[in-house]
């Protein structure tokens, strides 16, 4: 008997008409999945806000799915972010995603506004005095680019959970153990929230091992050369589904029984892992043959 997990999905705002249809179609492809949530993306220094706003009121209002905003500390003060927080409430929208953010454009470290919350742990304080919202947060099973020794991802995450953080949700890795061995370290320290697995389905080569560079996932050797073969082949999308698929049956053997998948807005591949997986329109955890 295999479990049938439970899914949620990212996506990021757009920034054209065009990019609009393909946000739309991504989510026309995916709800039929019944996913947890939703999440919506802020870009890199918080350079896409009022374009994540948009995303988020335009799903929360067009359909049934639980939409989680991506919010930051990046250059606004506290009272901005609170409104921000404040107003997807008067919305409906009542799931926060909060992240530090990453310096923005040019900028190599991260530098609080002055009037701002210096770090996550400060948003996630700010945001239970300011409503009752549903807060997940960010978690790094491979060590966060700016970590100086090791256990300070879980030190952080520990920090997050006791603000008032309710779930995690972790970078996106390319190997079940690298998953195995966070978990443990967190159960070590004490971490009882839910750590759910981020998945990536590499539609991309290039982009993907750029992405990873950037935020320290490892990248492991096999990874690179099998999908140099596949491009040889063109049978990049078919290693790209094998390999999100196995990774995530990994993780169901191993006790996991939700999965969120960073889409990229291109639902393709996510469907046909979410399928492989028995994860059908409308399914809900359940066993199947």
């Amino acid at each position: 008997m295999a479990t049938v997990p439970s899914v949620s999905f990212e996506f990021f705002p757009p920034r054209s008409v065009q990019a609009s249809f393909k946000l739309w179609d991504t989510v026309q492809a995916l709800a039929p999945l019944g996913p947890r949530f939703v999440s919506v993306t802020y870009g890199a220094g918080g350079t896409t806000r009022k374009l994540t706003h948009e995303a988020v009121d335009a799903i929360n209002a067009s359909t049934d799915l639980t939409v989680a905003a991506h919010l930051t500390c990046v250059d606004a003060s506290r009272e901005e972010t609170l409104e921000i927080a404040r107003s997807y409430a008067k919305a409906g929208v009542t799931d926060i995603v909060a992240l530090r953010g990453d310096p923005p454009k040019g900028m190599d470290t991260f530098t609080p506004h002055p009037e701002g919350f210096r770090d996550t742990c400060e948003l996630i304080e700010g945001l239970r005095e300011a409503g009752d919202f549903t807060i997940r947060v960010g978690a790094y099973p491979d060590p966060h680019p700016e970590a100086t020794r090791d256990g300070q991802d879980v030190e952080w995450l520990k920090r997050k959970i006791d603000a008032g953080a309710t779930e995690a949700i972790t970078q996106f890795f390319f190997e079940a153990d690298t998953f195995f061995r966070f978990r443990d370290a967190c159960a070590k320290a004490g971490i009882d929230a839910p750590i759910i697995p981020g998945i990536l389905p590499i539609e991309n080569w290039k982009n993907t091992r750029r992405f990873a560079t950037a935020c320290g996932a490892r990248l492991p050797a096999w990874l690179g050369e099998a999908f140099e073969a596949a491009e040889r082949d063109g049978r990049q999308d078919l290693l790209a589904t094998a390999l999100a698929t196995e990774l995530s049956s990994e993780l169901i053997d191993g006790g996991v029984d939700k999965l969120h998948f960073y889409t990229l807005n291109r639902p393709h591949l996510t469907r046909d892992v979410c399928h492989a997986l028995g994860v059908t329109q409308d399914s809900t955890l359940e066993d199947v043959a």
